[in-house]
């Protein structure tokens, strides 16, 4: 027995000492001082007394550093704090600290471990560090190795912030046109996925898409000069990679340089590869660039059977709705913007190209003075629904109403009509709308 309960209390020895051995570890060697100096920080931090906490802080953070995340949160808004009320040098070496220190101990964090601490990092560099080439490099590797360990879960500020320093690193010859021009692909398509996931985050990349757009266009390499050497190597180097392909032709498309002889030969390539909606879709858009519209409808048609979702069928239906009103045939162009508005009936646009064929086909509705005037009634009426159900069009919308709203008939000509302001006016033929008469000032 006694032989059993020494055995048992030396596996009691064995355990206290565990855990004082752990609780040294996680609470210093003072658990009580770092317990106490982590609630007097807190509180004060909670009141924004960041000068008042830093002693506090500061005693968790070089005596237990494996604590708890909340010491390099807080510490975060401390140190700034100081920082921009002393702009010592100090503060934001000790900054630098906080992050390196977070990520020796809790960088394992599936949620906030080390590529969302490496953001951060890179954030608080370009924000508070000195605007030297060496300090934005080293930054910019901060903000893409967070981006390269975060991919689709990545903040769309560091998104933001690396295409930003990689178009000035680019200006001063720190990095290659070809490198920028990768990123901002590879960065576009990460934004691309969170706007297609919706909610506030697929709102903040639709702002962050906007600004890796401006930045780009900003640099002086995306002039379609510019890209059409860069591109057409990488098309050299591959031929028969779909992705690297249509990614060329996104690019393309997106800075309009469709008429160059290499968006052509990418086009037709990945139509022989893979001949989907967007391969047709791109053969439609080279053909619409060399004004062969009988092509470029025959694909855009093709483009809209092989679509797979609505939102590619939007987009084609509203090209061929341009289509159709750049070479006149205004019918046409109102029929494919009504199928844009089926599928979105909040779509601006659709409702501003239906008033323009009303206006440009207005010549060719009657042979009668009074009555093509009266068409104007019925486009305005469009450029004033397109307003109300989509704000983005709002300044285009107003200055077309009041572009065309002098075309208005005259309230003499109308009492010789037989017509009384107010009055319901059926507008005929392709146009089919009923209106109400309003008048232009004699």
């Amino acid at each position: 027995m006694k032989r059993i309960a020494v055995l048992a209390f030396g596996i009691c020895i064995l355990t206290v000492g565990g855990l004082k051995a752990q609780s040294e570890s996680k609470f210093g060697k003072d658990s009580i001082q770092t317990l106490y100096n982590a609630s007097i920080y807190t509180e004060l931090w909670r009141q924004k007394n960041f000068k008042e906490a830093l002693p506090a802080w500061r005693y968790v953070f070089l005596n237990a550093p494996a604590f708890q995340q909340n010491t390099y949160v807080r510490g975060e808004d401390i140190i700034e704090y100081m920082y921009k009320s002393t702009q010592k040098k100090e503060y934001l070496d000790t900054l630098m600290m906080i992050y390196d220190q977070r990520i020796k101990y809790f960088g394992d964090d599936p949620k906030a471990g080390e590529g969302y601490i490496l953001g951060r990092k890179g954030l608080a560099l370009l924000r508070y560090g000195d605007q030297g080439v060496e300090n934005r490099k080293q930054a910019y590797n901060y903000l893409l190795k967070s981006v390269e360990m975060k991919g689709n879960a990545s903040l769309p500020d560091v998104v933001d912030r690396l295409m930003c320093t990689a178009c000035e690193l680019a200006k001063e010859e720190q990095l290659s046109a070809d490198e920028v021009l990768h990123l901002y692909d590879d960065l576009s398509r990460l934004a691309k996925e969170n706007i297609l996931g919706g909610g506030k985050i697929g709102e903040n990349f639709e702002k962050c898409q906007k600004n890796l757009d401006a930045f780009f266009f900003a640099s002086g390499l995306a002039n379609c000069e510019t890209l059409a050497g860069l591109l057409t190597a990488r098309y050299e180097a591959n031929k028969t990679n779909l992705d690297e392909l249509k990614s060329i032709s996104s690019l393309l498309r997106r800075r309009e340089c469709t008429d160059l002889p290499i968006y052509t030969t990418v086009a037709e390539t990945i139509y022989q590869l893979e001949p989907s909606s967007d391969a047709a879709y791109g053969l439609a858009v080279m053909f619409l660039g060399k004004r062969d519209i009988e092509k470029a409808e025959r694909y855009f048609k093709e483009a809209i059977d092989k679509a797979e979702n609505v939102e590619e069928k939007e987009n084609i239906y509203m090209m061929l709705s341009q289509l159709y009103l750049t070479t006149k045939n205004f019918p046409q162009a109102k029929k494919y913007a009504q199928e844009v508005l089926k599928i979105n009936p909040n779509s601006g646009k659709a409702y501003i190209l239906i008033g323009k064929a009303y206006v440009f086909g207005s010549k060719g509705y009657s042979q009668d003075d009074f009555e093509q005037h009266t068409v104007f009634w019925a486009a305005v009426d469009k450029f004033i629904k397109a307003k109300q159900v989509d704000p983005e069009v709002l300044t285009e919308a107003d200055e077309l109403i009041k572009t065309y709203s002098v075309y208005f008939p005259t309230s003499g000509e109308a009492f010789f009509n037989s017509i009384k302001s107010g009055d319901t006016v059926k507008i005929g033929g392709w146009i089919n709308e009923n209106t109400v008469a309003r008048f232009n000032k004699e």
